[in-house]
């Protein structure tokens, strides 16, 4: 595969790059053997105003890092082989611009290689070397599972940071893992079902068909099956339309029960200055016995509007629901989510962004089904319509 094809490769992988702006991605050293060093990264803070931070009806300002893409740096190089392939590699860690530190991770919550919470993991996002030819692409180490990547095309708000499905589908892949103290159940090898450890991924494309499948190793003894993941994307366009899909599951460390089956389907379609978003999401949970833990589905629909070249404007709706955590109620927990943002280009990858979203939640939400229904980090309160106001720059280098 040549150099174009690598490129390609690369801002598929890197989540952060799917944002109105491009990533400049400077180099810092080219051999005459084609050998290349790169390094790029993302810095994203802005003010966000809550009007409801708990059920008391109490507000809140405050700086807020990655609200439109996460806060990043990192390297990556290439260098061409002898058969006609090339082999790179991708180092990426992820930091808060509020506190300086580098971001948490589901390792610091799971009680595992935590120190203070703050985040120990260098690099939290990609830990990897691959090789990528006309045969496809192999990547191994620590890197963004295919099922998440399958929808940047379809997820109504390109799965941006704050205020998209982002952070369901994180925390519906967590509850269940961080709960080893009462045999909850746990996958070491996943951080948030969003980067996988340990892991081996081949992808392609084949006539228009992008794919890619990953497997997780478990690593326990006496067991192939036991702490392993297996997860499948890919997205096809046709014409203006793009379809999407996925699947992933993740299985205890200890009974190789399914902890998380969760699947996912999109569209979009692109008409002149319009994209049109749909996506659709189900996750399910269980303990390590067996006993449901969570039963989500989510549903996001979006326009994007180019209304000039520097200039997008995107209205969003979210109904995610969870019919396991609804309070004894019988029925379900459920929370709506309306969006409007515009992202204006001030500058080569430099993007100004402002965010209008009111949430509302379902009184009979439990804390559970409240972060698995959530579009945002910090949760609203349960019973309460909560308005979010969220405005800053995204530069990218």
């Amino acid at each position: 595969m040549n150099t174009s094809k690598l490129k390609s490769l690369a801002a598929a992988v890197a989540l952060s790059c799917a944002s109105t702006g491009a990533m400049a991605d400077m180099t810092i050293a080219e051999a005459d053997d084609g050998t290349k060093l790169s390094m790029f990264g993302i810095i994203d803070v802005g003010v966000l105003y809550q009007d409801k931070f708990t059920a008391q009806a109490e507000d809140t300002l405050q700086i807020e890092s990655s609200g439109m893409r996460q806060s990043v740096f990192g390297w990556k190089g290439s260098r061409p082989m002898f058969n006609g392939s090339t082999v790179f590699f991708n180092l990426e860690a992820h930091f808060d611009i509020d506190s300086g530190m580098f971001h948490n991770t589901a390792d610091d919550l799971r009680g595992a290689d935590a120190d203070d919470e703050s985040g120990n993991l260098a690099f939290r996002r990609q830990a990897n070397l691959g090789m990528t030819g006309d045969w496809g692409t192999v990547i191994v180490g620590r890197q963004y599972g295919p099922a998440l990547l399958a929808h940047l095309a379809s997820e109504p708000r390109v799965f941006r940071e704050n205020f998209s499905n982002l952070y369901a589908w994180a925390y519906t892949q967590l509850f269940n893992d961080i709960n080893a103290a009462n045999a909850g159940g746990r996958n070491t090898n996943n951080d948030v079902g969003i980067f996988m450890k340990n892991s081996v991924q081949y992808r392609n494309n084949l006539q228009g068909l992008d794919f890619g499948i990953l497997y997780s190793f478990g690593g326990v003894e006496g067991s192939l099956e036991d702490n392993s993941i297996l997860a499948l994307g890919a997205s096809y366009p046709i014409g203006n339309v793009t379809l999407t899909g996925s699947w992933q599951q993740m299985k205890d460390q200890q009974t190789g029960n399914s902890l998380t089956d969760h699947w996912s389907v999109g569209a979009a379609y692109k008409m002149n200055d319009f994209t049109f978003r749909a996506n659709y999401m189900d996750a399910k949970n269980e303990t390590q016995a067996g006993v449901d833990v969570l039963d989500f589905s989510g549903l996001g629909l979006g326009v994007e509007w180019a209304w000039n070249e520097k200039n997008a404007l995107i209205v969003a709706y979210y109904n995610n629901e969870d019919d396991t955590n609804a309070g004894g109620t019988g029925g379900s927990a459920e929370t709506d989510s309306w969006v409007i943002s515009n992202d204006y280009l001030i500058a080569p990858s430099t993007t100004l962004y402002s965010v209008l979203s009111v949430v509302d939640v379902d009184a009979n939400a439990g804390t559970v089904a409240n972060f698995a229904t959530s579009i945002v980090a910090n949760p609203a309160p349960v019973g309460e319509t909560t308005t979010f106001v969220n405005v800053g720059v995204n530069y990218q280098f």
